[in-house]
């Protein structure tokens, strides 16, 4: 596992909650001290058009300062896609997040729709044929429906909100509906379907369903179940190609500690 990270990430470019003071600072200082890091680099203007049209890029441009984390940032999932291609699963921990620009439109805290970029160049450098998007974020990533609608190479999936408790058994919890169950049960239809086998799985890593964060239904441990999940389902499908893009998550303890948590899942997964 490595981590793409670049310190400008620290800076805040915008009054949204994805740009405050201090969002990265825990989630930075764990995973650096844990696995390596690798600068990115910015994505040029020629990789962005591959998703997004000449006026939405235009648009962006208006802030100078914007287009330059947005573009930092396109670059950062670009290069944890490459990594993963060469066999090395990579976490890029970056800012904007993306999962909600689409090729000409944006809002949630987003401009360049990261993932969409990454997975789009690996497929125009025919380094792969097709592609997995898993977005476990709190909110569906309608901006890489878009960007692949008419894409049936690339599967997007999103796991959804419900949490229904059916009961209780010696005090343990039984979830029916847990988005662990159900990433579980989506991944399965992949072993059964050969030909639908994708070469590298994308993961858009939001980790605002946190108890402690917007969504309130997670806690660590089950991001790490989540890690461990596509880390064996990336091993046994993809030749364990899997990257990670992160998207939302604004609680900046438990940021970390379920980012940290995630990319250890992921290492059991693939190991």
């Amino acid at each position: 596992m490595k981590i793409v990270f670049h310190e400008d990430f620290f800076k805040t470019y915008s009054f949204d909650p994805a740009a405050s003071k201090g969002r990265l600072d825990h989630a930075a200082a764990l995973l650096t001290n844990h696995y390596p890091v690798v600068t990115p680099y910015l994505a040029s203007e020629k990789q962005i058009k591959i998703i997004h049209t000449d006026s939405h890029v235009q648009e962006i441009q208006n802030s100078s300062q914007i287009y330059h984390m947005a573009r930092l940032a396109a670059g950062s999932a670009i290069k944890a896609a490459d990594l993963a291609y060469s066999g090395t699963a990579a976490f890029s921990l970056a800012r904007p997040p993306g999962h909600h620009a689409g090729p000409s439109t944006y809002w949630g805290f987003c401009y360049f729709n990261n993932i969409a970029i990454a997975v789009k160049q690996l497929i125009l450098e025919e380094k792969i044929n097709s592609a997995v998007i898993v977005d476990f974020d709190l909110h569906l990533g309608d901006g890489t429906i878009d960007s692949f609608a008419d894409t049936p190479e690339v599967h997007y999936y999103h796991l959804e909100n419900g949490i229904d408790l059916i009961g209780l058994n010696n005090g343990n919890k039984d979830f029916r509906n847990h988005p662990v169950t159900q990433l579980r049960e989506y991944l399965k239809k992949f072993y059964n379907i050969p030909e639908d086998t994708p070469d590298i799985l994308a993961v858009s890593a939001g980790f605002d369903r946190h108890i402690h964060d917007w969504g309130g239904s997670l806690d660590t441990k089950e991001y790490q179940e989540i890690g461990e999940e596509l880390g064996k389902f990336a091993k046994e499908q993809c030749q364990g190609k899997i990257f990670s893009v992160l998207e939302g998550g604004y609680n900046p303890e438990s940021l970390g500690e379920s980012a940290l948590a995630f990319c250890q899942g992921i290492e059991k997964g693939v190991n």
